[in-house]
Protein backbone atom coordinates (compact mmCIF):
# COMPACT_ATOMS: atom_id res chain seq x y z
CA UNK A 1 0.00 0.00 0.00
CA UNK A 2 3.04 2.56 1.20
CA UNK A 3 4.09 2.81 -2.39
CA UNK A 4 0.47 2.50 -4.23
CA UNK A 5 0.14 5.55 -6.74
CA UNK A 6 -2.19 4.28 -8.85
CA UNK A 7 -5.65 6.12 -9.70
CA UNK A 8 -7.71 3.79 -7.39
CA UNK A 9 -6.00 4.31 -4.55
CA UNK A 10 -5.56 7.98 -4.48
CA UNK A 11 -9.85 7.77 -5.06
CA UNK A 12 -10.07 5.31 -2.52
CA UNK A 13 -7.99 8.04 -0.02
CA UNK A 14 -10.44 10.76 -1.27
CA UNK A 15 -13.20 8.77 -0.99
CA UNK A 16 -12.19 8.39 3.04
CA UNK A 17 -11.98 12.24 3.32
CA UNK A 18 -15.35 12.66 2.03
CA UNK A 19 -16.64 9.61 4.38
CA UNK A 20 -15.59 10.27 7.45
CA UNK A 21 -16.80 13.85 8.73
CA UNK A 22 -17.93 15.18 11.72
CA UNK A 23 -21.42 16.46 13.05
CA UNK A 24 -19.95 18.26 15.68
CA UNK A 25 -16.23 18.35 16.87
CA UNK A 26 -15.55 19.81 19.93
CA UNK A 27 -12.42 19.56 22.82
CA UNK A 28 -14.24 16.64 24.65
CA UNK A 29 -14.90 14.70 21.04
CA UNK A 30 -10.98 15.14 20.84
CA UNK A 31 -10.36 14.05 23.98
CA UNK A 32 -12.45 10.95 23.77
CA UNK A 33 -10.84 10.05 19.94
CA UNK A 34 -7.46 10.46 21.62
CA UNK A 35 -8.62 8.08 24.13
CA UNK A 36 -9.41 5.64 21.50
CA UNK A 37 -6.11 5.89 19.52
CA UNK A 38 -4.19 5.63 23.00
CA UNK A 39 -6.19 2.77 23.68
CA UNK A 40 -5.40 1.10 20.26
CA UNK A 41 -1.73 1.92 20.28
CA UNK A 42 -0.92 0.74 24.02
CA UNK A 43 -2.77 -2.75 23.14
CA UNK A 44 -0.78 -2.79 20.09
CA UNK A 45 2.68 -1.49 22.15
CA UNK A 46 2.94 0.58 19.41
CA UNK A 47 5.89 3.55 19.50
CA UNK A 48 3.73 6.68 18.20
CA UNK A 49 3.11 10.33 19.08
CA UNK A 50 -0.94 11.15 18.88
CA UNK A 51 -1.62 14.32 18.31
CA UNK A 52 -5.14 16.12 17.61
CA UNK A 53 -5.31 20.18 16.76
CA UNK A 54 -8.16 22.37 15.76
CA UNK A 55 -7.99 25.76 14.75
CA UNK A 56 -4.22 25.76 15.65
CA UNK A 57 -4.88 24.43 19.75
CA UNK A 58 -3.14 21.29 20.12
CA UNK A 59 -6.54 19.40 22.26
CA UNK A 60 -4.60 15.98 22.72
CA UNK A 61 -1.54 14.51 22.77
CA UNK A 62 0.61 11.94 23.72
CA UNK A 63 3.92 10.16 23.47
CA UNK A 64 4.15 6.43 23.97
CA UNK A 65 7.25 4.62 24.98
CA UNK A 66 10.24 4.22 21.88
CA UNK A 67 8.99 7.58 20.54
CA UNK A 68 10.95 10.97 20.29
CA UNK A 69 10.82 13.96 20.06
CA UNK A 70 11.18 13.66 16.17
CA UNK A 71 7.28 12.34 15.89
CA UNK A 72 6.46 15.65 17.13
CA UNK A 73 8.77 17.32 14.49
CA UNK A 74 7.25 15.22 11.78
CA UNK A 75 3.66 15.63 13.20
CA UNK A 76 4.17 19.43 13.07
CA UNK A 77 4.96 18.85 9.20
CA UNK A 78 2.04 16.45 9.07
CA UNK A 79 -0.83 19.00 10.43
CA UNK A 80 0.81 21.97 8.26
CA UNK A 81 0.35 20.03 4.92
CA UNK A 82 -3.16 19.13 6.19
CA UNK A 83 -4.17 22.68 7.40
CA UNK A 84 -2.91 23.95 3.83
CA UNK A 85 -4.41 21.75 1.55
CA UNK A 86 -7.17 20.49 3.03
CA UNK A 87 -6.42 16.76 2.23
CA UNK A 88 -4.47 13.80 4.25
CA UNK A 89 -1.21 14.36 4.75
CA UNK A 90 -0.60 10.92 3.08
CA UNK A 91 -2.94 11.78 -0.41
CA UNK A 92 -0.85 14.28 -0.90
CA UNK A 93 2.45 12.31 -0.87
CA UNK A 94 0.73 9.60 -3.05
CA UNK A 95 -0.56 11.63 -5.62
CA UNK A 96 2.43 13.97 -6.27
CA UNK A 97 4.49 10.36 -6.20
CA UNK A 98 1.44 9.50 -8.74
CA UNK A 99 2.84 12.32 -10.99
CA UNK A 100 6.35 12.25 -10.34
CA UNK A 101 6.82 15.69 -8.74
CA UNK A 102 8.56 16.51 -5.36
CA UNK A 103 5.89 17.68 -2.76
CA UNK A 104 8.33 20.61 -1.85
CA UNK A 105 9.23 21.64 -5.40
CA UNK A 106 5.54 21.27 -7.01
CA UNK A 107 4.26 23.87 -3.95
CA UNK A 108 7.35 25.54 -3.48
CA UNK A 109 7.14 24.70 0.15
CA UNK A 110 10.17 24.70 2.94
CA UNK A 111 10.68 20.63 4.03
CA UNK A 112 10.91 21.58 7.47
CA UNK A 113 8.04 22.99 7.63
CA UNK A 114 5.75 20.49 5.43
CA UNK A 115 5.92 16.64 5.21
CA UNK A 116 3.61 14.89 2.89
CA UNK A 117 3.97 11.80 4.39
CA UNK A 118 1.24 9.57 5.85
CA UNK A 119 -0.29 10.31 9.44
CA UNK A 120 -2.37 13.37 9.67
CA UNK A 121 -5.90 12.87 8.24
CA UNK A 122 -8.15 16.01 8.21
CA UNK A 123 -11.21 16.77 10.92
CA UNK A 124 -13.32 17.24 8.48
CA UNK A 125 -17.00 19.00 10.15
CA UNK A 126 -20.07 18.67 8.26
CA UNK A 127 -21.27 22.21 6.96
CA UNK A 128 -17.73 23.72 7.56
CA UNK A 129 -14.96 21.62 6.16
CA UNK A 130 -11.35 20.69 7.84
CA UNK A 131 -10.95 22.55 10.93
CA UNK A 132 -8.47 20.52 12.39
CA UNK A 133 -6.18 17.04 11.65
CA UNK A 134 -5.91 14.13 14.17
CA UNK A 135 -2.40 12.75 13.58
CA UNK A 136 0.37 9.79 14.17
CA UNK A 137 3.51 9.54 13.99
CA UNK A 138 6.18 6.67 14.59
CA UNK A 139 5.09 3.90 11.90
CA UNK A 140 6.53 2.91 8.61
CA UNK A 141 3.81 6.44 6.90
CA UNK A 142 1.10 3.69 5.38
CA UNK A 143 0.44 2.39 8.81
CA UNK A 144 0.31 5.69 10.44
CA UNK A 145 -2.29 6.65 7.80
CA UNK A 146 -3.91 3.33 8.40
CA UNK A 147 -4.18 3.50 12.56
CA UNK A 148 -5.41 6.98 12.34
CA UNK A 149 -8.43 5.78 9.29
CA UNK A 150 -9.32 2.93 11.85
CA UNK A 151 -9.75 5.38 14.77
CA UNK A 152 -11.47 7.48 12.90
CA UNK A 153 -14.07 5.14 11.40
CA UNK A 154 -14.88 3.51 15.12
CA UNK A 155 -14.92 6.82 16.52
CA UNK A 156 -17.76 7.87 13.89
CA UNK A 157 -19.49 5.14 13.74
CA UNK A 158 -19.64 4.25 18.08
CA UNK A 159 -20.52 8.18 18.36
CA UNK A 160 -22.42 9.69 15.83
Amino acid sequence: MEQDTSPEFLDELLALEKRLIFPRFDNETAIALGMLLLSLARERTLPVVIDITRAGQQLFHAALPGSSADNDEWIKRKVATVMRFGHSSYYMGRSCAAKGVVFTERYLLDPMRYAPQGGSFPIILAGTGVVGAVSISGLPQAEDHALVVEALTRFLTENF
